[in-house]
């Protein structure tokens, strides 16, 4: 949105955006189709992921699409795509996660943290969340066995030990995470802050690939990607109550721009809404 970091103007466009449409995660009614849709129909409740979704109508490939369950909501359905994707290809794709397993979860109350506490107890295991005071209740409520609160404990020092570190916040390098990784475990990297030129979390992939060479724990960095099959695991999830998204604010299409500095500043817990009155 800003072009930053610099490196993303190469493709994003060098002084302004090539293109302005904002917004990625959708969920709607079809209004039309083109000749070759075979799958859906206008009337359709469908929910997935588009360019431009911050908007009263979007034009979306049929393959970035699944039709919304009954028993969904579109609020709900609207806030899945990029963020529970992301939680779920990290810990059963990367991740290989296993019943039984000792999952930490670092940024436990955001977009990508609340999907990943929830989808790891779905999978059986045993899921720590580190995240602030304000939220430790609220990580707590979505089925972290244990929680962290950042501002009195620092996971990397304590004494338990995890198969894998879901990595939402950044703020940590690989070495400080091994410290707390058992033998084999990995550091699952879904996000975190960089700087405009990506030296910093370049250095931290250098180094953390070099390291990997001579330790067991690897390293791991994640990037959702939009796939049908796998929107269709979080509808289940869903409707099986085992996945419940966490609301922070609802907006308005005019209120966007202040939705988006609440964003910027760090501390939205779960997801923020865009909202189309009819």
């Amino acid at each position: 949105m800003r072009g930053e970091p610099y490196a993303v103007r190469l493709i994003a466009g060098i002084g302004k955006p090539k293109n302005k449409r904002l917004g990625a995660d959708v969920a709607g009614v079809v209004e039309t189709v083109g000749k070759t849709v075979k799958n859906l129909k206008p009337g359709d409740t469908v929910y997935g992921a588009c360019q431009g979704a911050f908007a009263e109508y979007v034009c979306v490939p049929e393959t970035k699409l699944v039709k919304k369950p009954d028993d969904v909501s579109f609020e709900n359905a609207a806030s899945l795509p990029i963020a529970a994707l992301t939680a779920l290809q990290a810990l059963r794709d990367k991740g290989k996660i296993q019943p039984q397993q000792k999952v930490l979860v670092n940024g436990a109350s955001g977009g990508v943290g609340t999907f990943g506490v929830q989808i790891a107890k779905s999978f059986g295991a045993e899921v720590t969340g580190v995240t602030s005071t304000r939220n430790v209740e609220l990580v707590r409520s979505i089925g972290a066995n244990h929680v962290i609160d950042y501002t009195k404990d620092d996971f990397t020092k304590g004494e338990q030990r995890f198969d894998l570190i879901l990595d939402c916040v950044g703020n940590y390098t690989f070495s400080e995470c091994r410290r707390v990784l058992n033998p084999k475990g990995k550091l699952l990297a879904a996000g975190g802050k960089t700087d405009n030129w990506m030296l910093t979390p370049i250095a931290r992939m250098i180094a953390g690939a070099l390291q990997s060479i001579f330790v067991s724990q690897k390293p791991v960095s994640i990037l959702a990607k939009m796939n049908p099959g796998d929107l269709l695991v979080l509808n289940g999830l869903l409707s099986s109550g085992k996945v419940r998204p966490v609301i922070d604010r609802r907006c308005r299409l005019d209120e966007l721009p202040d939705a988006m500095r609440y964003l910027e500043g760090g501390h939205a817990r779960g997801k923020v809404m865009m909202l189309i009155e009819e």
